[in-house]
């Protein structure tokens, strides 16, 4: 019975890979992309916030410190936005949440914008972004959920001009930060923090970013969160021009939104005079049977996106036990990615409140003041 299920769920992955939901090609004119909206996505603790803060820091941008959600958490809840009733519960629990009051948004002219102009997902996050965008003078906006990678062919069908970054980190480090936060939740008979999941769940994720990501043609971007560490301003300057914005790292560090001065990071023990350094953690991180296991699981992943396995034996690949765990875990998050779109299920669960929302999203909890910025780089 679980393989036959776990059977069925791959045949769904496969239809996801190659559905026809997936033929986008809806390039960015050349003049548009000056005001374009940017979306940065990426499994999540792969640098998407950071990357994020820094584009926000470079000025043109609207400044909001919030992940909006959007696509995989609000969306999935409320139904369609066609009917006036959806969007108004939708209004309700957001505005009662962290992501309104972050926004700084006057509550009866958004209010009445949504319920009068608002008939899907990407017009609800489109109309909160411009009125973020023009109450602070900026000319564009950007966006950084992470999971919403899973949600690309929806988001380019509803945001047409939505330019996408997706940032790409080595797997061993971004499975050892989710394995310290409990992300992931493995089955019972694993322990909770499992490195294993917590690397298969990053490998799904990039794996659908990339494959999502590949059919927008000059509208996708790839970047390494390692080339943005290392060489900030170089990696910069490839996003500008791919976003047709200048971007100055010097202007972007004296602005400093958010994690560009405080690291969103899982090792708090950890800051920016004791050594902080959120490249390769993974070296003291694992012990040697918990790395080669996963470099014998994942190995050809992280070589594909230009990571080397570091441990003899890894080439071995897997054996069937690793195969049975590998397809078991990625059956799960198909399975539980299915789950959250289904009508059924959301028509019986009950209603997302703004505490839920609160709990799940990552938000200031106020809206940002707008920094000043020295004349040289005004």
């Amino acid at each position: 019975m679980v393989k036959r299920i776990a059977f069925r769920l791959l045949v769904r992955e496969t239809e996801l890979k190659t559905g026809t939901e997936l033929k986008l090609n809806t390039a960015v004119n050349r003049n548009q992309r000056k005001t374009a909206p940017v979306f940065v996505l990426g499994s999540p603790r792969s640098g998407t916030t950071l990357l994020y803060d820094m584009l926000l820091s470079a000025g043109g941008f609207a400044v909001y410190l919030a992940e909006s959600n959007v696509f995989n958490l609000l969306a999935p809840r409320f139904g369609s936005l066609v009917v006036r009733e959806n969007r108004r519960k939708l209004l309700h629990a957001w505005q009662g949440s962290k992501l309104f009051r972050a926004s700084g948004l006057n509550s009866q002219l958004i209010e009445k914008k949504v319920l009068e102009e608002c008939r899907s997902a990407g017009d609800f996050l489109r109309l909160v972004m411009s009125e973020i965008a023009r109450a602070q003078g900026m000319q564009r906006w950007a966006e950084n959920s992470p999971e919403g990678v899973l949600h690309l062919p929806t988001i380019k069908r509803q945001i047409p001009d939505a330019l996408v970054i997706h940032i790409i980190r080595d797997g061993r480090d971004v499975a050892l930060s989710l394995a310290r936060l409990k992300y992931v939740r493995p089955f019972p008979w694993e322990e909770r923090q499992s490195l294993i999941s917590a690397g298969v769940y990053w490998e799904w994720i990039v794996e659908h970013g990339r494959r999502y990501g590949h059919l927008l043609g000059p509208d996708y971007l790839e970047v390494h969160f390692e080339n943005l560490i290392a060489s900030p301003q170089e990696t910069l300057n490839k996003i500008g021009e791919f976003i047709d914005q200048g971007l100055d790292y010097d202007r972007i560090r004296q602005v400093a939104y958010g994690s560009v001065s405080q690291p969103n990071t899982s090792f708090k023990t950890e800051s920016p005079g004791t050594g902080f350094s959120p490249v390769g953690r993974w070296k003291k991180g694992f012990s040697p049977h918990e790395l080669l296991r996963f470099e014998r699981m994942l190995g050809k992943t992280l070589e594909e996106l230009g990571y080397a396995p570091s441990m003899p034996g890894s080439s071995e690949g897997m054996n069937l036990e690793m195969k049975a765990t590998r397809l078991i875990h990625r059956s799960y998050f198909v399975g539980k990615l299915l789950f959250k779109r289904n009508w059924l299920v959301r028509t019986l669960r009950p209603a997302l409140t703004s505490a839920e929302i609160d709990a799940t999203v990552l938000a200031d909890d106020h809206a940002t003041e707008i920094k000043a910025v020295s004349s040289q780089f005004s």
